[in-house]
């Protein structure tokens, strides 16, 4: 029973990070009048290899349907904030990049996630490392579980080798520590069971 007391403080714990984490966001959709899903698919484009930037990649990227992401990127590409760049080897194929309109409002949207930054920086890098590993463990469980997508951590991919404690990237080669951990990287390549 005391097992399970444990284990429902930390699910409040991570629900309430969870509630900061949707009303910071909220607050910057209200300022530029897109939602949320919006705000992250123009972050997520920003910061991402632009052959990943097509509809199916984005749905398992944010576990939400093909239908719900295309009619985000309809909205985004209307208000000229996306634009589409069609495969010249097939012209029904086509990946979406930021337009400059779309940039500036990354620029003004991309820090709303600066007050958990701060909370975070309170703790110290052993702590923060700790931290890591542990919401990648509990990130690759639900995955297991297939609760959420695949994750491009180093956790599930096939560059990755543990060693008791000590973590290697084979593609890096390199031994890495905790904070070296990568939770969305782009070289992830799926470990194959």
């Amino acid at each position: 029973m005391e097992n399970s007391s444990v284990n429902q403080k930390i699910i409040n714990g991570l629900e309430r990070i969870s509630k900061a984490f949707r009303v910071l966001l909220w607050e910057k959709s209200k300022l530029y009048k897109i939602s949320p899903i919006q705000i992250q698919l123009l972050i997520f484009c920003n910061t991402h290899k632009k052959e990943d930037l097509k509809v199916s990649f984005l749905a398992t990227e944010f576990d939400l349907t093909k239908a719900t992401i295309s009619d985000s990127i309809k909205v985004l590409l209307k208000k000229e904030l996306l634009t589409k760049v069609i495969n010249v080897k097939d012209s029904r194929s086509f990946t979406v990049q930021l337009t400059k309109k779309g940039k500036e409002i990354v620029e003004k949207t991309s820090d709303f996630t600066t007050v958990l930054n701060q909370s975070i920086d309170f703790l110290s890098e052993p702590e923060k490392g700790i931290f890591l590993k542990q919401l990648m463990q509990l990130i690759y469980q639900l995955n297991q579980r297939e609760v959420i997508s695949t994750q491009r951590m180093c956790l599930t991919c096939y560059y990755y080798k543990k060693d008791g404690n000590q973590h290697y990237c084979n593609l890096m080669e390199k031994p890495l520590k905790n904070i070296d951990l990568r939770i969305d990287c782009d070289e992830h390549q799926i470990l194959q069971n």
